[in-house]
């Protein structure tokens, strides 16, 4: 089986050259997403899976940062930065790879070779590398959500982001749940995810976030499956295998 790749670049520039430079230098592996901002790489990691992801730190959206941090450890990454006088101690200290832009073919197939010989094992905790690059990368600040405006009958309610239960993708829609009624909204989940407090909001599934003082308790539906429970809600909420880390003892 080969190995499979994901792209995150904001650059078209820059990410149509390391599209062009991974074909040279590692044919055989299979790049199966090009991602434009940090909520389209979130969104195909978690339906394509990759073995390696390569991320930009400065995207719209998410950051790589914060893509890195939701991937916890499920794949191999690699960051592509333009931060060399910031950034290059504090990943030399930690266990993953980076290249500075612009990306050079010999660097990236010193990269490539690293990855191989670590692809046999898990990848790494970037618990600690991530927390030095937070320090020494300017971060982008974005507020976080508090109200949302979605379309009731004829009346355009806005929602306190606090009451809702979870959000679920509806086909064109995504679902927002309260306790005693439910709204649509036309923006897709994964735009929703950067202006959502990931400490309040939890990604259970794809397609689903969960508000975390709603959970009444996960359970396992067998040894590959498990199931959220909600406080007020008879509806049980599938848990993707990518995070039933969330609820391990």
């Amino acid at each position: 089986m080969s190995t499979r790749i994901l792209i995150a670049e904001d650059e078209p520039l820059m990410r149509e050259r390391l599209e062009g430079l991974l074909q040279k230098t590692w044919p055989e592996a299979e790049l199966v997403a090009v991602a434009e901002n940090g909520n389209d790489a979130w969104d195909g990691y978690l339906e394509y899976e990759p073995d390696v992801v390569f991320l930009d730190i400065r995207m719209p959206g998410l950051s790589g940062l914060e893509v890195a941090e939701r991937i916890a450890g499920g794949a191999h990454v690699v960051f592509v930065t333009a931060y060399d006088q910031y950034a290059v101690e504090a990943f030399e200290a930690g266990a993953v790879d980076y290249l500075l832009k612009p990306v050079e073919v010999d660097r990236l197939a010193k990269a490539i070779e690293r990855i191989k010989t670590k692809l046999a094992a898990q990848p790494a905790d970037l618990a600690e590398i991530l927390s030095k690059l937070k320090s020494v990368v300017p971060q982008q600040s974005a507020e976080k959500l508090k109200w949302i405006k979605a379309t009731v009958g004829k009346q355009i309610k806005l929602i306190n982001v606090e009451d809702v239960l979870f959000f679920q993708s509806d086909t064109k829609y995504t679902r927002v749940v309260l306790a005693d009624s439910e709204a649509l909204i036309r923006t897709p989940l994964k735009d929703l995810l950067a202006g959502l407090d990931q400490e309040k909001f939890w990604q259970i599934h794809r397609g689903t976030m969960v508000n975390v003082n709603a959970i009444a308790a996960a359970e396992r539906i067998d040894a590959e499956r498990m199931q959220v429970l909600v406080k007020g809600c008879s509806e049980k909420l599938p848990v993707s295998r990518a995070f039933t880390h969330l609820f391990r003892d």
